[in-house]
């Protein structure tokens, strides 16, 4: 790579929203969420997609990922949501 040239991390792919084909560049980070909330919700993510893009109030599609992924995640970040998940349920490390 030259010296000063800067190269994107990000990942382009197609999806389909409404009958019409996009594209979307994310970072790998949101593709891996997005897989996540497709399986745990049972959707396709051309499904998910077209809901996000549907119910967003930001400006771009890619803008309306990132805060859906945001919130999704902040929900399973309460305390109920970690209970659900079985998350602090094992048993506290004793240190010798």
């Amino acid at each position: 790579m030259r010296a000063g040239s800067t190269r994107s991390t990000l990942v382009n792919r197609n999806v389909t929203v409404e009958g019409h084909r996009t594209s979307i560049r994310l970072e790998p980070a949101m593709w891996e969420a997005l897989a996540m909330v497709c399986k745990r919700e049972n959707k396709s993510l051309n499904e998910l997609v077209t809901g996000i893009a549907r119910n967003r109030n930001q400006s771009t599609l890619t803008a309306g990922i990132r805060v859906f992924l945001l919130t999704y995640f902040q929900a399973a970040a309460t305390d109920e949501g970690h209970l659900r998940a079985g998350h602090g349920l094992a048993r506290p490390r004793v240190r010798v």
